[in-house]
């Protein structure tokens, strides 16, 4: 099969790739400068010249199916760049896809799609569970915009999913990256103590459902994907700490509410020193870490096949493996 990734050089995407090529796929991946061709075709993949930033006039080769995976992921930040990119780049790449001959055109969404304003405590949510294209984080609500213009771009010979993992890690994730150093700084505090049930998504994982996705699931829906076992936030983060030789047991904690106004007053203060640094916490991370989160993923095992064959214990493991 010709498939084309977006997002191929990044942690998701030089997971992705090399397994695509391996199962004797024909891979192309958007590129946006020469500088990344070079690492795209380290990963078996062809490069392809666009930019999501600047979509107009994508062209793109004879495919059978896009991987869309690249995204504006940050914790802060003007609205404009998440709808640029996310929004109408993934609008731009849906019509260069038609036109390419695509016939599955497959979009890594996120699971916190159906987080609320409010802070609401989710527990094992299924698709029904309703999106918030509108919420106060430009990242839910560009991805939860894209994800239904992805969905309602679904028809016949032109199929659409869209796959929602929650929090995805393994080896290279911004988890174990960011974390540790946060701890050592004593900049990392829990919300809520952290003991609150917390689905996650190894990296792998999320690889083993793009594939299926490829020949199997029903056009125009979205899918849950999960690990196979629940942990609790305080739980995931001790189990990367401790492969650092960190300890947890002494890290302050502070209420959800609090966190919330602290995360705000630090976005305005970014805002006003007009500082291109994220500040150390904000309220998309709140929102995103700091409340129960589970996620019901019978409909993915069911659609797709999806198992999930990545267990907490061998995704910790990973890490040593790289």
């Amino acid at each position: 099969m010709k498939i084309l990734v977006t997002g191929g050089s990044g942690f998701l995407g030089s997971r992705l790739v090399p397994r695509l090529v391996a199962a004797g796929h024909q891979v192309f991946a958007l590129a946006r400068s020469a500088a990344a061709d070079g690492k795209l075709r380290a990963l078996g993949a062809l490069p392809v010249r666009g930019d999501l930033d600047h979509p107009g006039g994508m062209a793109l080769p004879p495919v059978e199916a896009v991987i869309h995976l690249a995204a504006h992921f940050h914790l802060a930040g003007p609205r404009a760049p998440f709808f640029q990119v996310n929004v109408d780049g993934t609008k731009a790449l849906l019509q260069a896809a038609q036109a390419a001959g695509a016939s599955s055109f497959i979009y890594l969404t996120a699971a916190a799609v159906i987080m609320d304003n409010g802070g609401s405590p989710i527990r094992h949510a299924d698709e029904r569970a309703p999106t918030f294209p509108d919420s106060f984080s430009p990242y839910i609500a560009s991805k939860a915009t894209s994800e239904a213009g992805v969905l309602a771009a679904n028809r016949p010979g032109f199929r659409t999913i869209a796959l929602r993992p929650p929090g995805i890690w393994g080896p290279g994730d911004a988890f174990s990256r960011n974390i540790p150093q946060a701890i050592r700084s004593g900049q990392f505090a829990f919300i809520a103590r952290g003991d609150y049930p917390y689905s996650t998504c190894h990296v792998d994982n999320v690889v083993e459902a793009l594939i299926l996705a490829l020949d199997r699931g029903e056009g125009g829906r979205a899918y849950f994907i999960r690990d196979p076992e629940d942990t609790t936030f305080r739980g995931f983060i001790d189990g990367l700490a401790q492969l650092q030789g960190l300890s947890i047991a002494r890290l302050r904690s502070v209420p959800y509410g609090m966190a919330f106004f602290m995360g705000r007053m630090m976005e305005l203060g970014a805002r006003l020193r007009r500082s291109d640094q994220p500040p150390p916490l904000t309220r998309t991370m709140v929102r995103l870490i700091g409340r129960e989160f589970t996620i019901d993923d019978s409909a993915a095992r069911r659609d797709l096949g999806y198992v999930g064959t990545v267990s907490r214990a061998a995704g910790l493991a990973s890490y040593g493996a790289g």
